[in-house]
């Protein structure tokens, strides 16, 4: 699909983001280790993607589709001008996330653990509408900085939480590298972008 009109987003859109991520990554594997209450798994994925969200509506970029089909979630991950951690992180976490705090807190963990030094952006989400995911949202979502990556000689990074997602990732041109994985062996796989 072509035509596809990508627009930064402002902080007003920031809890319609969260909500669209937590929609999209219900089917993945890892919310159900997260959140193992099926009722409340979408409510608090969106308090925790919202922290994240508003962190990079203050110091990254934030981009959407027409409607919101489509949401994608940067970081700057660049040592001379870092930015601080999320504003009261830990005390937010533990609102939004409640007798889950602990597990939230681990994947916090194994990605700082993980996490690259070098330069980069770093997409912290892509998020596309169930019934709309493989019709090229999420590509020209990645096309759109990408463009800005390539012409910036900088590289990108990102977790993938998926074996699709891992596809998907790889036609852009990321390279996997060997997966970490959640307490119940669930798999992110982190990749690397070099600047075309």
């Amino acid at each position: 699909m072509t035509g596809i009109l990508v627009e930064r987003l402002g902080p007003a859109r920031t809890r319609l983001v969260a909500e669209r991520i937590a929609e999209a990554f219900l089917a993945l594997d890892a919310p159900r280790w997260l959140v193992p209450d099926a009722r409340r798994r979408e409510s608090v994925l969106a308090g925790q993607f919202e922290i994240i969200v508003d962190h990079g509506m203050r110091h990254g970029l934030v981009f959407g589709t027409a409607g919101l089909t489509g949401v994608a979630v940067w970081l700057p991950s660049i040592e001379e001008d870092s930015a601080p951690p999320p504003r009261d992180y830990d005390a937010r976490l533990a609102a939004a996330c409640g007798e889950w705090t602990d597990r939230f807190a681990h994947l916090d963990e194994l990605f700082a653990a993980n996490h690259p030094h070098p330069d980069h952006h770093h997409l912290a989400f892509l998020a596309v509408q169930p019934d709309r995911q493989g019709q090229g949202v999420g590509s020209a979502l990645l096309r759109h900085h990408h463009a800005w990556l390539d012409a910036n000689r900088m590289p990108g990074y990102l977790e993938a939480a998926s074996r699709i997602g891992v596809s998907l990732y790889s036609q852009h041109g990321y390279q996997a590298r060997e997966p970490f994985r959640l307490p119940d062996g669930t798999p992110f796989w982190p990749m690397w972008r070099e600047p075309r």
